[in-house]
C-alpha cells in the first residue's frame, strides 16, 4: 500500500534552488588563495525552496 508524504518543497523561482554562491573579491593571500565571499538568495535567505501555502496548492479550505 503506497503512503502518503508531504508536499515536496518547491524551488525559490530566484534563484531556481542555488541559494548561495562564493563570489571571488579579485585578491589573493600570501598563500595563493583567492578572497572569496558568500552570497545569499534574498528571496529565500539562503534555503532554495519556498514556503508552500495550502492555499496556493488548491486546497479547499
Amino acid at each position: 500500500m503506497p503512503q502518503r508524504t508531504g508536499p515536496t518543497p518547491r524551488s525559490c523561482p530566484n534563484c531556481d534552488g542555488f541559494a548561495s554562491a562564493a563570489i571571488t573579491t579579485g585578491g589573493r593571500d600570501q598563500y595563493g588563495h583567492l578572497h572569496t565571499i558568500a552570497a545569499d538568495c534574498p528571496a529565500c535567505h539562503g534555503t532554495g525552496t519556498r514556503i508552500v501555502r495550502r492555499d496556493q496548492e488548491g486546497a479547499r479550505v
